[in-house]
């Protein structure tokens, strides 16, 4: 629409500029007629062999000529006056009257020839009425040929943007469904898009289709491989469970209980890992519902609090609100507290406080666990919502490193805003949810 406004507004200007330089050019020619036909009127009585012959020929002249169009006076040498005005003078300069009554004006601008001939003085005015409708004549050209021209080409600017708008829009809503994990939308432009925007629309199907089969490939995949590990898994765990009841040394039993440990971690980051990739699909949106995050938030904290005391932590609960309803899936709302929980529970030193905040600023909910443990350096905290990544300080402590990056998973799907910050000391974990 900007474009559309510059080229009309820039076709304006150019068009006004033209017609003014022709109205000037014009407007000079006229002028310069003028002075040139009063030159020649001069020149023809200036033929007149004497004074009679020339006061006769001015009078013959001045009774078929108009006084509004050409005025022509004559005064002899003795002071008669012939023609059909005559040339007066007052205070505010010359002005041309009647010669029947000197009274009486004649309206209108005139440009005036005036020299000494037999004796007596000639004056030659021609009224600048032509001149002066020229002025006409162009307001007319931009009243009734511009203004409906720009009115047209605004109108078609109009026509041409609200289409591009729609084309742009429909462009705009296919890439958030993609971006939410609904892979199936499309573009699916027409013949009347125009060819730009038909393009970028084509190239997004085709993207879009490239992806939508390279998931499902994915995930046929992802089944394949949890199909075929899940027997073989289930198997070591039934075999170990049997050998635990087996009378066994000590440090035999230590090692099973520690394969059982292991079997469990992996049964763990597999099933982290399927979720995150369920998540990402998008597919638990379909659950969505209004929930509450205060009964939730305080349903996790009497929850966690047994273990939190159990292991010398104090589990706090800061809620500022009394309506913080969200629409998001309440299962997965829940596994972000948990996992936050959790790890601030093995991150932290005993008799540290862990807590957990509810707060709204203007039409969103923030939700938030701080505690007191040592932090995430700044330059690291992308890092950590990347799956299996650990801090080099974590590698000692259990963990599979898919709490955060399942947070950050949880977190896009619901459209909230996760931020990692400094709680001095400790870290900060807010998510900032849309309220309704």
């Amino acid at each position: 629409m900007r474009l559309a406004l510059g080229l009309v507004a820039l076709f304006a200007l150019v068009s006004i500029a033209s017609l003014t330089a022709s109205y000037a050019a014009s407007r000079s020619s006229l002028d310069t007629t003028m002075r040139r036909d009063l030159t020649q009127d001069v020149a023809g009585f200036r033929a007149a062999p004497s004074a009679a012959a020339l006061a006769a020929l001015v009078a013959a002249e001045a009774r078929v000529t108009d006084p509004n169009r050409m005025v022509l006076s004559y005064v002899t040498q003795q002071g008669r006056r012939f023609g059909n005005g005559q040339l007066a003078q007052d205070q505010d300069g010359y002005f041309l009257t009647t010669l029947d009554d000197p009274d009486t004006r004649i309206d209108g601008q005139y440009l005036a020839l005036t020299t000494p001939l037999h004796g007596g003085q000639l004056t030659v005015a021609r009224s600048r009425e032509e001149i002066d409708q020229l002025w006409t004549v162009f307001r007319n050209i931009v009243l009734l040929s511009l203004l409906p021209t720009l009115v047209i080409a605004l109108g078609a600017a109009l026509m041409l943007a609200r289409r591009s708008a729609r084309q742009v829009n429909a462009l705009g809503r296919t890439l958030d469904l993609l971006t939410t994990g609904d892979l199936a939308a499309r573009v699916r432009p027409t013949p009347r898009w125009s060819d730009d925007f038909h393009r970028i629309g084509a190239r997004v199907d085709r993207m879009a289709a490239a992806q939508e089969t390279s998931v499902d490939a994915l995930r046929q995949v992802s089944s394949d491989v949890a199909h075929d590990l899940k027997t073989p898994i289930q198997r070591i765990s039934v075999h170990l469970d049997d050998l635990s009841g087996l009378p066994l040394s000590p440090e035999a039993a230590t090692l099973v209980d520690q394969a059982q440990a292991e079997v469990a971690g992996v049964v763990s980051v597999f099933h982290a890992l399927l979720q995150i990739a369920q998540i990402e699909a998008g597919t638990p949106k379909s659950r969505f519902a209004s929930v509450d995050l205060v009964t939730l938030v305080q349903t996790f904290a009497e929850l966690y609090d047994p273990a939190a005391s159990d292991e010398g932590r104090r589990l706090e609960v800061n809620i500022a609100v009394t309506d913080a309803c969200v629409h998001g899936d309440r299962d997965l709302l829940g596994q972000i507290l948990a996992n936050l929980i959790e790890n601030a529970l093995r991150h932290t030193a005993p008799e540290t406080p862990i807590t957990l905040g509810l707060n709204r600023v203007g039409d969103r909910v923030v939700l938030s666990v701080a505690d007191a443990g040592p932090g995430i350096p700044e330059g690291e905290r992308d890092k950590v919502l990347q799956r299996l990544y650990r801090l080099d300080r974590s590698r000692a402590t259990p963990g599979s490193g898919l709490g955060l990056s399942l947070v950050s998973v949880i977190a896009d799907l619901h459209d909230a805003e996760l931020t990692l910050a400094d709680a001095g000391p400790g870290l900060m974990v807010s998510l900032s949810f849309l309220a309704i």
